[in-house]
């Protein structure tokens, strides 16, 4: 596989981003906010404050009310949400909070399935079955498990290998982490840190990590509060 190279383009831009969501109960207010290429960054904010928000109009889930959300410099502001699911396929990797693994299909079927949405993503990978086996065998997965077991028998620890392989095939410019560690135990949870930090800088990927544990903080290049970069915006102030 060929890392993805930005040629001095930013992973992720936001500038001047306003939302709320239907009702008008909640939004976001975003004045500007940054990745660069291969940059880690830890974002951090209290349950309620906005995180899945602003994951939403990263991912280009929710389209923003003005402002621009740019993705390795592809504007997402103003898409129809065909295109930007298109483009987040392409471009991201996401690590859910709890993998969202496919139960009943096996761990390679799972890694391999973001590139069924995302043609650019598996032309980078020149055999994209080898190229699964190459991040498993890394993540120390043995090849009959990934080839032949249901995802539904792995361990936790074993899934969160998969949840990983699955987001880094075909080397998208940004990986998203969404409080992936939330349901592991402290040992679980370095084991889980050191593999995600391992395969981000094979890769050259950008990582942007959301979560409320600030204990995660440590050895990202760029600790954020949510609180610094936006501003909520609730019923009785839109």
């Amino acid at each position: 596989m060929t890392p993805v190279t930005s040629h001095g383009t930013d992973a992720l831009r936001l500038k001047s981003v306003r939302f709320t969501w239907p009702g008008g109960r909640f939004g976001l207010d975003v004045n500007e906010f940054s990745i660069a290429a291969g940059e880690t960054v830890f974002l951090y904010g209290p349950s309620g404050s906005g995180k899945s928000t602003l994951l939403s109009l990263i991912a280009g889930i929710a389209s923003v009310d003005a402002g621009e959300v740019s993705l390795q410099g592809q504007v997402l502001s103003g898409l129809r949400a065909a295109m930007r699911d298109r483009i987040r396929a392409e471009r991201t990797g996401v690590i859910f909070q709890m993998f969202n693994l496919v139960p009943y299909l096996t761990p390679l079927e799972n890694i391999l399935l973001p590139l069924r949405f995302a043609p650019e993503r598996r032309k980078r990978c020149e055999d994209p079955q080898a190229a699964a086996l190459t991040l498993t065998r890394t993540l120390s997965l043995p090849d009959p498990m990934v080839q032949q077991a249901p995802a539904s028998t792995l361990s936790v620890g074993q899934q969160q290998r998969v949840a990983i392989a699955r987001a880094m095939i075909g080397h998208p410019p940004l990986i998203i982490a969404d409080e992936p560690t939330s349901a592991l135990d402290s040992d679980a949870r370095a084991d889980f840190m050191h593999l995600l930090f391992d395969q981000v800088a094979r890769s050259g990927a950008a990582l942007l990590m959301v979560s409320h544990d600030r204990g995660l903080a440590e050895n990202f290049d760029r600790v954020v509060s949510l609180s610094d970069i936006a501003r909520p915006i609730r019923g009785d102030t839109a």
